[in-house]
């Protein structure tokens, strides 16, 4: 089994689970959304995408 130690150094190996991100052409900003339900979570400040969460195409 895998193991990503040191645990407790905030440090994620691997792919955000249930999260998906778009590119909003209208700001140029990327916006995550929950796969669950649709809704939008969060939008980044700046221009480039989250780190570890896969693109919608």
């Amino acid at each position: 089994m895998a193991k990503n130690p040191p645990y407790g150094d905030n440090h994620r190996h691997g792919q955000v689970t249930d999260r998906s991100q778009t590119h909003n052409p209208h700001n140029d900003r990327w916006v995550k959304r929950d796969t669950d339900t649709g809704r939008f979570i969060d939008q980044k400040a700046d221009h480039d995408p989250f780190k570890g969460v896969r693109k919608e195409k």
